[in-house]
């Protein structure tokens, strides 16, 4: 008799597609110790969704703490079944999790706050962003450091499908529209498990796409004293190796992924 499959969870197949929190948590802990001299302590993950990277940051350092905040109840309420019922009491107790708009007065101040899976893209408008990161620059503790992702490149400058295998499962990253005016776009994640249906636009978003020095300028009218971009490097298939270093020059890429840190 066959086992039967367990059902499809959009956020485990989103999670495996898109996320590596503990390669993110070792990132940020890098950067701030390289463009601050310290230890960070506290981390704020703005867009947090199910919250993974602030359960993995607890992990690293028994002083650390982290908050997360997304207006979305439903992937707050996987991350606390899932990542957060994972942790020991005492780590728990140091993550927090706020149904909480990212440019409330009362979100938390943090030696790093980040923004990751390109989730600010979501603002649309540039008074908008600008306003946004001018909310994390006022709420980052002493040498503090804002961080967001960022992708682009020619690929991107018209609609297309990028695929992954991945374990018993295939990942589609649609991008089904772009407007070159106003750069506005709209992308859609797929999956199709071995053996199973294709499950289309299991989550969709409606974005602005910036470019590298879009975001470093909007940082700078926000207050930022200055930026720092970590390019990634290219690994021997010619994919990206997943592997970031500060630079001041990048290379032509039909499509490439940075990080973008300001600092205050």
């Amino acid at each position: 008799m066959s086992t039967p499959r367990k059902a499809f969870d959009k956020h485990a197949a989103y999670a495996l597609a898109v996320q590596s929190p503990s390669e993110d948590a070792r990132f940020l802990r890098r950067v701030y110790s390289e463009l601050s001299g310290k230890t960070p302590k506290t981390l704020r993950e703005d867009f947090c969704g199910t919250f993974a990277l602030c359960c993995e940051w607890v992990k690293h350092d028994d002083s650390a703490r982290a908050w997360g905040l997304d207006i979305d109840p439903d992937p707050i309420r996987y991350g606390t079944k899932k990542y957060l019922a994972e942790l020991d009491e005492k780590r728990r107790s140091r993550v927090q999790v706020r149904q909480l708009d990212v440019m409330s007065s009362r979100a938390p101040r943090a030696d790093i706050i980040c923004a990751f899976n390109f989730s600010y893209f979501v603002f649309q408008e540039r008074r908008t962003l600008v306003r946004y990161f001018e909310s994390c620059r006022k709420r980052l503790a002493t040498r503090g450091l804002f961080v967001v992702d960022i992708f682009g490149g020619p690929q991107h400058g018209h609609p297309c499908v990028d695929t992954k295998r991945l374990s018993g499962m295939k990942y589609y990253f649609e991008q089904s529209e772009f407007d070159p005016i106003t750069n506005k776009t709209r992308f859609h994640l797929s999956f199709e498990r071995t053996g199973e249906r294709k499950r289309n636009r299991v989550f969709s978003y409606n974005w602005r796409m910036y470019s590298i020095p879009e975001i470093r300028d909007a940082m700078l009218d926000a207050g930022f004293k200055d930026t720092v971009v970590y390019w990634e490097g290219t690994a021997r298939d010619g994919r990206g190796s997943g592997v970031f270093h500060r630079r001041a020059k990048g290379e032509p890429c039909e499509v490439w992924v940075a990080y973008i840190v300001g600092r205050i």
